[in-house]
């Protein structure tokens, strides 16, 4: 099929880059020129794992992208929104949303023949059809399920392995008004013929995305309150705790052959700093806010929120239990990614752990594989840089363990090395307690 992608962030272009590779003839719309040339010579402006090969494998020939929106609809057959929706603490942005249905439905003006637009954007339950649909109408003079369909088709990509979770999904979700929107879906995803999928309407579609956030969310929170009450009572450590967990058969089956195989889902029960990103802080908030203003508040939710914004803070009172004073102390912060193998800081613990221990007169050395970058932008400007594990480590007193690259599974050979015992602190829960002679960490 012919389709375009307007937005190119982690979702567009991730979801456009893949469609080429599938077979499809994919054009990617974005307003910012010096991006759409990066992109044009295959150079992806993000930093997701896999995406530069496929992306230099289609560009040119099955992709594209370009600033022109109106030829990318005029040419195609279907169209995904895929624009960013920030939150502002009360509501999400649909700014981006609803601009990009009045230029499509301007573009479907003056088109003979029915087209498809289907939102990938992560909107609240009704969207689609009470704000983007009367927009592309308004705009275009024409009237939905008549002239054109109008659909919604979460994604569930995971930043760091989102090339691989687009190509082999577990699960396709498809919204519309009606069965030939749901259809033209189809086709594009046709080439996934053993992957269960769901047709659905609009409104249920985008309440599958938020829930689907909701439960990781609500997961990773509640490990946290267990980590945190382990301790509070002294002699439990909540590493053993969610292992024992783990070991039922809800999250670990027995294959035929006796091996036992843990389910991907167990590692959302797993005590931590805190989880961030683009899309797990910024739904379970917005999923909060939605049912606030319609009547039907959300406690559970929000004590979800409440526990991970505390969590960050949680690892400068561990550094403060081991030294009288903050200030002048050499601490090192490892990763700064909310999570590893992206360059995305966006809600990331290492941000408020930074802020806090600068305003306490910390010395901060921070390092992260790709993301120091990026953390520039956000980070408070007394933070200095590490070029290497080994060069955060040199002169620290103590270390944050924050992101779980696995580069930091060298924790216990480089600390060994040291003359004198640094303080790890365990942020992720990632090395093992006995392997390093000073350890602290959530949930001991």
């Amino acid at each position: 099929m012919r389709i375009s992608v307007i937005g190119t962030g982690y979702v567009g272009l991730v979801s456009g880059t893949c469609f080429a590779e599938i077979g499809h003839d994919c054009t990617c719309v974005d307003i910012d020129a010096a991006k759409v040339a990066r992109i044009n010579r295959g150079e992806p402006p993000i930093h997701e794992n896999g995406l530069e090969p496929v992306l230099k494998r289609h560009i040119g020939t099955r992709l594209r992208a370009t600033t022109d929106l109106r030829a990318a609809v005029r040419d195609s057959e279907i169209t995904f929104i895929a624009v960013g929706t920030p939150f502002d603490g009360q509501r999400i942005d649909l700014a981006f949303v609803r601009e990009a249905a009045r230029q499509i439905g301007a573009a479907l003006r003056d088109k003979n023949g029915y087209h498809v637009v289907v939102v990938k954007s992560t909107v609240v339950p009704g969207t689609t059809d009470e704000v983007v649909l009367p927009e592309l109408e308004r705009a275009s003079g024409k009237r939905a399920g008549a002239d054109f369909g109008v659909g919604m088709n979460p994604e569930f990509l995971t930043e760091g392995v989102a090339v691989d979770d687009f190509m082999r999904p577990d699960r396709i979700v498809l919204g519309g008004i009606d069965q030939r929107t749901i259809d033209a879906q189809r086709r594009v995803y046709a080439s996934f013929a053993q992957t269960p999928i769901l047709e659905t309407n609009s409104k249920t579609a985008e309440m599958i995305k938020y829930t689907s956030n909701s439960v990781l969310a609500t997961m990773i929170s509640f490990s946290n309150e267990i980590g945190n009450l382990c301790s509070a009572l002294g002699g439990v450590d909540v590493a053993e705790v969610m292992r024992g967990v783990h070991l039922a058969r809800y999250f670990t089956t027995t294959l035929e052959d006796g091996r036992r195989i843990k389910a991907p889902i167990s590692s959302f029960l797993w005590a931590g700093c805190g989880y961030g990103g683009s899309c797990l802080p910024k739904d379970t908030k917005a999923l909060a806010a939605h049912g606030a203003a319609h009547g039907a508040p959300m406690p559970l939710l929000t004590a979800v929120i409440e526990t991970n914004q505390a969590q960050p803070a949680r690892m400068v009172a561990l550094l403060e239990k081991h030294f009288p004073s903050l200030r002048g102390l050499r601490v090192a912060l490892l990763g700064l990614a909310f999570k590893e193998d992206t360059d995305d800081m966006r809600e990331s613990p290492a941000i408020p752990i930074a802020r806090i221990l600068v305003e306490r007169g910390t010395q901060v050395i921070a390092y992260d594989p790709i993301a120091s970058n990026a953390a520039r932008a956000v980070l408070p400007a007394g933070v200095r840089y590490a070029e290497s594990l080994e060069q955060a480590l040199a002169e620290a007193d103590a270390a944050l363990l924050i992101t779980r690259w696995a580069e930091f599974g060298r924790l216990p050979e480089l600390l060994a090395r040291r003359a004198d015992a640094l303080l790890l602190i365990d942020g992720r829960r990632m090395i093992e307690r006995q392997a390093v002679s000073r350890y602290d960490g959530i949930g001991v």
